[in-house]
C-alpha cells in the first residue's frame, strides 16, 4: 500500500471516530476534504473552496460514469481533480501550436525481426524515475531528457539525470517555447548544435521560464544525430523502440486522459493530425493485453498519477496522433 493510500485510510478512520462530517454530512464534501489532505492542498472556506469543491464533484461524476461503462481503461481521482480541463490545459499542456508535419524523416527500417514485446525498464537500469513537470507546459523537455538518458544508458551502462530547465531556458532558437511548449525533435537538434546538455544537479528544474545559464564546460550529455520517424509510421516507432531505445512522441491530450488511472487508454474524442498534438511523453516499450496492443509510456506528471507515473495507450491506430512526431537521438559517446 502506498503512502497516500495509507494516509487516506488513517484519515477515514480518524474522521469516522471523531464524528466529523464536513458539509453537514455530505459524502462528497467528506471525500473532498479527505482528498485535500491527501494532496496537501488548502483552500479557505470561501469562494475558491466552493469552486474547487464543485470542480471536484463534477470530475468525480465523470469518473464514476466512465468506470461504470465498458472501457479498456479506468479513470480515478488524482492531484488534478479540483481543476477544470481548461485550467489543466493552460497549466500543463502546450500553449503554442506545435505542427510537426514539417519535420524531415530520416528513420531507415532494418531487415530482420525485432521483439514482439519489450519493456526497457525491465532490461536494466535504462530508464530514470518518473519526474514531475509541475504547472509548466514543459513536458517536451522531460520527453527529451528521458529519451537521451535512456539512449546513453543503453549505449554506455551509465544512467544520467539531465537538465530539463536548460531546455526550458535555452532552446528557443529551435522553435521551442519554454513553459508554453516545444518538440523533442527540436530539442534534440538544440542539444546537437549547442554541443551539450548539463545535468540536473548543475542546472536544477524550477517549473518556470528563466534566463539561459548553460555552461559548456559542465555539459555531460551530447547528441551525434537526430532520428525522426516518418509521419504516421507507427510500425517504424515500434521497430525503433524494439531495436534501439525508448522513443519520444507527442499526442493530443483530451479531458478523459487527465483522469487516467490504469488500463489501455483509447479515445474517440481526440484528433490524429500533427497540428493538434499538445503533450510529449516517452515510449519505453510495448506489449499486448487481452488481445489489445499497447505502448508503455512514461509521463511527467509525477509517480502518483496513472500507474506509478506511467500509462498504456492503444498501439497500431495512431491513437490521438501518437505517430505524428516520433523521434530519438543518437548519443555522442
Amino acid at each position: 500500500m502506498g503512502p497516500l493510500a495509507l494516509l487516506g485510510l488513517l484519515l477515514a478512520a480518524c474522521l469516522a471516530g471523531s464524528g466529523f462530517a464536513g458539509g453537514g454530512g455530505d459524502p462528497d464534501e467528506r471525500l473532498f476534504r479527505l482528498w485535500l489532505a491527501q494532496n496537501n492542498k488548502h483552500y479557505s472556506l470561501g469562494e475558491e473552496y466552493q469552486q474547487r469543491f464543485q470542480n471536484f464533484v463534477s470530475n468525480k461524476r465523470k469518473i464514476d460514469k466512465h468506470n461504470a461503462g465498458n472501457h479498456t481503461f479506468q479513470m480515478g481521482l488524482n492531484a488534478f481533480s479540483d481543476m477544470t480541463f481548461n485550467e489543466f490545459r493552460k497549466k500543463y499542456l502546450w500553449h503554442e501550436p506545435q505542427n510537426c508535419s514539417a519535420t524531415t524523416s530520416n528513420f531507415v527500417s532494418s531487415a530482420g525481426p525485432y521483439p514482439k514485446t519489450i519493456d526497457w525498464r525491465k532490461k536494466g537500469k535504462y530508464v530514470t524515475p518518473v519526474k514531475n513537470q509541475g504547472p509548466c507546459g514543459s513536458c517536451w523537455t522531460f520527453s527529451t531528457t528521458g529519451c537521451l538518458e535512456s539512449a546513453i544508458a543503453i549505449a554506455t551502462g551509465k544512467l544520467l539525470n539531465l537538465a530539463e530547465q536548460q531546455l526550458v531556458d535555452c532552446a528557443q532558437n529551435f522553435n521551442n517555447h519554454g513553459c508554453s511548449g516545444g518538440l523533442p525533435s527540436q530539442a534534440f537538434e538544440y542539444i546537437l548544435y549547442n554541443k551539450g546538455l548539463m545535468g540536473e544537479d548543475m542546472y536544477p528544474y524550477h517549473a518556470e521560464n528563466g534566463t539561459c545559464k548553460f555552461q559548456p564546460q559542465k555539459a555531460i550529455a551530447f547528441v551525434k544525430d537526430v532520428i525522426n520517424i516518418t509521419l504516421y509510421d507507427e510500425q517504424g516507432m515500434e521497430e525503433a523502440v524494439g531495436r534501439y531505445n525508448p522513443v519520444s512522441f507527442a499526442f493530443e491530450v483530451t479531458e478523459d486522459f487527465m483522469h487516467y488511472k490504469q488500463g489501455v487508454y483509447t479515445s474517440t474524442q481526440c484528433d490524429k493530425t500533427p497540428d493538434k498534438v499538445n503533450h510529449a511523453v516517452l515510449a519505453v516499450g510495448y506489449g499486448e493485453e487481452n488481445g489489445l496492443p499497447y505502448w508503455i509510456v512514461k509521463n511527467s506528471w509525477g509517480f502518483q498519477w496513472g500507474m506509478d507515473g506511467y500509462f498504456y495507450i492503444e498501439r497500431g491506430k495512431n491513437m490521438c496522433g501518437l505517430a505524428d512526431c516520433a523521434s530519438y537521438p543518437v548519443p555522442l559517446i
